[in-house]
């Protein structure tokens, strides 16, 4: 792996590395370099969208809090900022750390919520649908808002969760940085996971800021896109279904 340290703090690795004696006023690696070289050694992936939550040691996430903040007061400083006079940037560097791993990025930092499943006593198989369930992310090319809707539609198998559930793991999957067509179906593969349904069907509608606020800056635009597994894509009746739910749902709501 390429370091991105001063060349001090790489060559203080590499010399504890190799058993040498380093400088005892030698600097400790900075706890996200920890991290990435944990991941590195376990060869588990870090990209924009996966979640590290596992490989985090106790109180690393505060440690990597701080850091940010630092990160961030460099580039306020490097926007010409002047923080250290300006009143309402003065502590803007901490609510973005706090902001990214603990809120809009929640989901690579933090483990997913406790989703407990139950048994299909009934053995219940006709299709629902809950939705609108809101979701929101952030682009991973600009990282700036992804705002939208999100509508799953279930064939219940052998174990069931509860309908608010649906809501927290859709939440946690897409607090993180994205392309919706991703984040679809990381949020499929979890459900499936969770209560192994019979069918899946999800649909997502959002409008992305990377196209509202900067570039084309077009205010109409969204992107709708969806994933259909199991049943729901080897029966197009079902499938059928799901999608005229849906649409008698935001009917409703534009009631």
């Amino acid at each position: 792996m390429t370091s991105t340290l001063p060349s001090s703090f790489s060559s203080a690795a590499a010399g504890a590395h190799r058993g040498q004696d380093v400088a005892p006023d030698a600097a400790p690696l900075p706890v996200s370099l920890r991290i990435r070289e944990r991941l590195e050694v376990a060869g588990v992936p870090y990209l924009a969208n996966d979640n590290i939550a596992e490989h985090l040691g106790e109180g690393e996430l505060e440690q990597l809090e701080i850091e940010v903040a630092g990160k961030v007061r460099d580039l306020l400083r490097s926007l010409v900022i002047d923080i250290d006079r300006d009143h309402n940037t003065e502590e803007t560097a901490e609510r973005v750390a706090r902001m990214y791993l603990h809120e809009v990025f929640k989901g690579r930092y933090h483990d997913q919520p406790k989703i407990a499943s139950f048994p299909n006593v009934k053995k219940l198989d006709e299709i629902y649908t809950v939705g609108p369930i809101s979701v929101r992310s952030a682009c991973s090319h600009h990282l700036v808002p992804i705002l939208g809707n999100c509508w799953i539609g279930i064939k219940p198998g052998e174990r069931v969760i509860g309908l608010s559930k649906f809501s927290r793991v859709a939440d946690w999957v897409f607090s993180r940085p994205h392309i919706q067509e991703e984040a679809v179906m990381i949020l499929a593969d979890e459900i499936e996971r969770l209560c192994e349904p019979q069918g899946l069907a999800i649909l997502v509608k959002a409008q992305h800021y990377c196209m509202k606020w900067r570039g084309v800056k077009e205010p109409q635009t969204s992107m709708v896109n969806s994933v259909v597994r199991g049943d729901f894509r080897h029966d197009p009746s079902l499938k059928a279904e799901f999608f005229e739910l849906v649409k008698q749902q935001e009917s409703l709501l534009s009631n």
